[in-house]
């Protein structure tokens, strides 16, 4: 029983880490497999038995190492020097997302909840250093509420979408990209978010002593992001081409669940802002706490005051030079994982 919870803890957190905003919006669906078509449903299947495959993989190496942090786990894959270098880099896209992640749930507050911009700012603020102080466990039981409601909203949207005129779309939509970029996409999407989430996988790894747990929750994890992307497409690929013109494309198919459901989803919005926002800050604590010889807690808060002067000022026109950089680095950091050997029963 203890493992089963364990197994779920994890599975859980690692769905919560990679369903972020642009995930929740619908918009990361539309971009990197609705627009292809009928073959966006198969692109969901590659990309699902990667983040199985790669992300067990990243949680037991970690574990096989013990690390302290992501930096680690770049050291052991690329080595001592170029691994520094790797991790410095991962750094600063994270701390940049993060900024962009936290400006979105400022909107979320002031577009529709009524309330103030900076309002959202310091809530999210405040509710994550006090949960930072909870560590890996404090992340984990903050998924373990968030995801199983994300899980709920996408069998709602499932059901509503099978009633559709257009619920059998996703087999047959016609696309105009090639079959070459319709097959990267999947790639890069698994890649960069992979990348992304090693903050918050590899503690999860070195701080579970059941390797069982580690398995079977990058399993269910994997699958549940799998499944949440499937969800996604199905309902995304019933309202096309039109629900391209949407912002928040998943919004506008959660208003026609009713005015309760479209309250939830929005509020679940911050909800998976605030649990990758609190994830990623903490991977990122970890990181620095080698490097700094301060405690942990001044760390948070030097994070957390960067993020919220970044997202007073914007962060978009450095991360559009930063993402196509990052997510051609992602693909190399995902070989580089694919291709690593572990020996005997996975402690090195």
């Amino acid at each position: 029983m203890k493992n089963a919870v364990k197994v779920l803890q994890i599975a859980f957190t690692y769905i919560g880490t990679v369903v972020g905003a642009g995930f929740a919006t619908g918009q990361e669906i539309l971009q990197f497999f609705t627009r292809y078509g009928k073959w966006g449903a198969l692109t969901i299947l590659l990309s699902a038995f990667l983040f199985i495959w790669l992300g067990t993989k990243m949680m037991l190496l970690a574990r096989s190492i013990k690390a302290a942090s992501y930096e680690d786990l770049n050291r052991k894959l690329f080595g001592e020097t170029v691994g520094k270098g790797v991790s410095l880099f991962t750094l600063i896209v994270l701390i940049g997302v993060n900024s962009v992640m936290l400006a979105g749930a400022g909107s979320v507050f002031m577009e529709h909840l009524g309330l103030h911009y900076q309002v959202g700012l310091w809530v999210t603020l405040i509710c994550t250093y006090l949960l930072l102080g909870r560590g890996i466990g404090g992340v984990m039981k903050l998924n373990s509420v968030v995801v199983p409601l994300m899980i709920t909203l996408s069998l709602a949207v499932i059901i509503n979408t099978a009633g559709s005129p257009g619920a059998a779309r996703f087999f047959t939509l016609s696309t105009d990209s090639g079959l070459a970029a319709a097959w990267t996409s999947p790639l890069m999407y698994t890649a960069f978010n992979l990348s992304m989430a090693q903050a918050v996988l590899v503690p999860i790894g070195a701080h579970t002593e059941s390797r069982k747990a580690v398995i079977w929750g990058g399993i269910l994890g994997g699958a549940g992001v799998g499944f949440m992307l499937m969800a996604g497409h199905f309902a995304l690929s019933a309202y096309m081409p039109g629900i391209v013109q949407f912002e928040i494309p998943m919004g506008h198919i959660a208003r026609q669940l009713g005015a309760t459901i479209q309250l939830v989803y929005i509020l679940l919005i911050f909800m998976e802002i605030f649990s990758t926002f609190v994830a990623d800050v903490y991977g990122v604590t970890l990181q620095l706490k080698q490097r700094l010889k301060v405690s942990p807690r001044l760390i948070s808060l030097g994070i957390l005051l960067i993020c919220y002067l970044t997202s007073q000022f914007g962060f978009s026109s450095l991360l559009s030079v930063l993402y196509p950089v990052f997510g051609l680095f992602s693909l190399v950091w995902a070989v580089m994982l694919a291709m690593y050997r572990q020996t005997g029963d996975g402690r090195d």
